[in-house]
């Protein structure tokens, strides 16, 4: 069952919403512009925010989907099942392993498992964003102190998973660390920038 749920898991987390959504738009193919990255983020550059929105929306449903659906058989197989749609969104069979950061599928996962974690992840997130301006650095503090949150929660094994990816989010998110660092790193609603 546990393979089962990772398999599960991966194969709907890999569905690359951004350029499904993307292309049904008529726009671009979204991994030719910005960072090539499949993410909600990247598609804002697209200039539409609906369709950003969307896929924000559609990439953390996938996440909370994969674990309520394996809840059915579990707790372990909801945390695993969170794993699997984690990794797909990293690294999609589809797209040549090639995917996105993970934020919204983080979120999603995160929603599925201890929504009020979820609820605290985005606040620390708006907060962050709201005063400095930078999506990236909005996630990776957010994602750092959330498995404190859960700890706090009570929820240890769920804690133990998001150190996991909590960690696999910052090493996904290395360039824009190293943009941070000296600077370089594109603001949100910047024309023009380097995207996170």
């Amino acid at each position: 069952m546990i393979v089962l749920a990772l398999a599960f898991g991966y194969l709907l987390g890999s569905i690359p919403f951004g350029l499904l959504l993307t292309r049904a738009a008529g726009g671009p193919d979204i991994r030719a512009i910005g960072s090539g990255n499949i993410g909600a983020t990247n598609v804002l550059r697209t200039g539409r925010k609906w369709l950003a929105a969307a896929t924000l929306f559609c990439d953390a449903l996938k996440g909370a989907v994969a674990v309520l659906i394996a809840a059915h058989f579990g707790a372990g197989a909801a945390l695993v099942a969170g794993l699997g749609a984690f990794l797909g969104h990293l690294f999609p069979v589809w797209l040549k392993f090639k995917g996105g950061k993970g934020v919204a599928t983080y979120i999603g996962v995160l929603l599925g498992l201890c929504w009020p974690a979820a609820l605290l992840f985005c606040a620390i997130w708006l907060a962050v964003a709201a005063a400095f301006r930078y999506s990236s650095l909005a996630a990776l503090i957010a994602s750092a102190l959330t498995p404190l949150g859960l700890w706090l929660l009570g929820r240890p094994n769920i804690a133990a998973l998001y150190l996991v990816l909590t960690a696999l989010l910052w090493v996904m998110h290395r360039e824009n660390i190293a943009r941070l660092i000296n600077g370089t790193e594109g603001k949100l609603g910047a024309k023009g920038t380097k995207p996170s």
